[in-house]
């Protein structure tokens, strides 16, 4: 059963939010969202999100059977985007790949939650038995967390892997999540 959306969720501090897939014409949006989010913040990404290229890539090449992505609107314009990436060939064609990202004044009210659980599912309902997220250790602790929260679990960390604007090295910490048919499994 997929998500219907839009979907309104209510978050901790009774603020709300949409949740709906992105759409082609959210891509000067989705722009200024990234764009909102601190450098310090993003350097670890694997593609610069604030250059207006990668978010015509993103928007441009949607294809929801590989790529499902979700946004979060409020009255202030995009505040999250989530994405699971499924692996379409080979021997990791059980799998997924998630990656998220909530605007500072979001974080820790659940949003990010929020769209994790939509993704889940999502997964859940396209047969995938895996999904998969990497962390940048001492950067995204917060997420690390949570994703501990939702059954995720540590399946390896490669040490000093990923190095930050100041030269420093941090740990890249890989996680898994083992999925079920029905949420009545867990």
């Amino acid at each position: 059963m997929q998500t219907k959306y839009p979907k309104e969720v209510i978050l901790k501090d009774g603020s709300e939010a949409v949740l709906r897939p992105l759409e082609e014409r959210d891509a000067e949006a989705l722009l200024q969202f990234y764009r909102s989010i601190p450098p310090a913040e993003r350097w670890y990404m694997k593609e610069d999100a604030a250059d207006p290229s990668i978010i015509k890539k993103w928007t441009d090449r949607m294809d929801p059977y590989r790529m499902f992505s979700i946004v979060a609107w409020t009255d202030d314009g995009i505040v999250a985007h989530a994405t699971l990436i499924r692996n379409v060939f080979g021997g990791m064609k059980h799998g997924g790949h998630l990656r998220i990202m909530v605007s500072p004044d979001f974080r820790r009210k659940r949003l990010g939650t929020w769209m994790l659980l939509d993704l889940i599912r999502r997964a859940m309902d396209s047969g995938l038995e895996r999904l998969r997220s990497e962390f940048v250790v001492g950067a995204e602790d917060a997420a690390i967390e949570a994703a501990y929260k939702l059954d995720f679990y540590k399946a390896g960390v490669l040490t000093d892997y990923v190095k930050d604007q100041d030269g420093n090295y941090h740990d890249y910490q890989i996680m898994v999540k083992h999925l079920h048919t029905e949420w009545s499994d867990f």
